[in-house]
């Protein structure tokens, strides 16, 4: 590629130019191993990362703001910010879910840390999600395949999945979302497509036609955005009508997340580092 030569990509109708890497760091800093990412109300980008301090975060236009976390995660792994801009850190090795105030103190924790517990949280979790009213979802994905939902204060109400292929059952559940159909979308990497469920944990179908997938994210338009390990990205209807796809990255998209301009935000894994698609159509 010719020097300072932009890198477009297309999802449908849209237009993307590729920022890669995104965000400055302050002279003689590196971010570590990223693994995913997020972005709270004020477009603040919160990049989790296996290192400590576990967390980065940056302004929209990439400055560097500060840490997160320091000290707390043992493996970081999924990273949700829910709409009152509470962090949701899902700490992989430590069986922990750790839910951080908007200033960035420790509030609660779903889990006993370093305590697994099979067929119960948490076994080695991966992600988390919060529904509307408050509610708490986690993928327990590579020791457990279940899903767990909570009560908006922490307390379990029920777990479904086991391991398998079919209707319900997992291979590494490996990230979550409740979209504005107040439906809950479980990533099932190893089957190899999107399970919904309603939030009682009834199966509604299945999308598929993805390799791998890894992570998910629903824009303020309920339009659904998948990454696999392709790599690409692929965007849906709500009812999983494909309507575009591309290839934003070199290798292994882990994480996605999207602001309200409508750019989209991906963590990326070998090579470490987190890109920009800027919608410029």
């Amino acid at each position: 590629m010719a020097a300072n030569e932009a890198l477009v990509v297309a999802l449908g109708e849209r237009r993307y130019r590729i920022e890669r890497p995104w965000g400055r760091l302050p002279d003689g800093m590196e971010l570590g191993f990223i693994s995913t990412l997020a972005l709270d109300s004020k477009g603040r980008v919160y990049v989790f990362q296996r290192d400590d301090p576990p967390v980065q975060i940056f302004d929209p236009s990439g400055k560097y703001l500060g840490p997160l976390g320091r000290g707390r995660v043992a493996d970081a792994h999924g990273i949700y910010i829910a709409g009152d801009d509470r962090v949701f850190l899902v700490d992989r090795d430590a069986h922990q879910v750790l839910i951080f105030t908007p200033e960035g103190k420790l509030a609660r924790a779903l889990g006993k840390r370093h305590a697994p517990r099979l067929r119960a949280p948490f076994n080695h979790p991966t992600d988390a999600a919060v529904a509307a009213d408050g509610e708490i979802y986690v993928t327990d994905g590579y020791g457990n395949s279940a899903v767990h939902r909570f009560s908006a204060s922490g307390k379990l109400i029920r777990s479904w999945g086991g391991p398998g292929n079919g209707p319900g059952q997992f291979s590494t559940p490996h990230a979550i979302w409740v979209d504005r159909r107040d439906r809950v979308l479980v990533v099932d990497r190893e089957n190899h497509r999107v399970q919904l469920f309603d939030r009682a944990g009834a199966y509604l179908c299945e999308w598929r036609d993805f390799w791998l997938p890894m992570d998910i994210w629903e824009d303020d338009r309920g339009l659904i955005f998948v990454t696999d390990q392709v790599p690409r990205l692929s965007m849906l209807t709500p009812d999983g009508q494909l309507v575009g796809r591309c290839r934003p990255c070199l290798n292994l998209p882990h994480g996605v997340w999207g602001n309200a301009a409508g750019d989209i935000f991906i963590a990326e894994i070998n090579p470490s580092r987190v890109s920009r698609l800027a919608r410029i159509a």
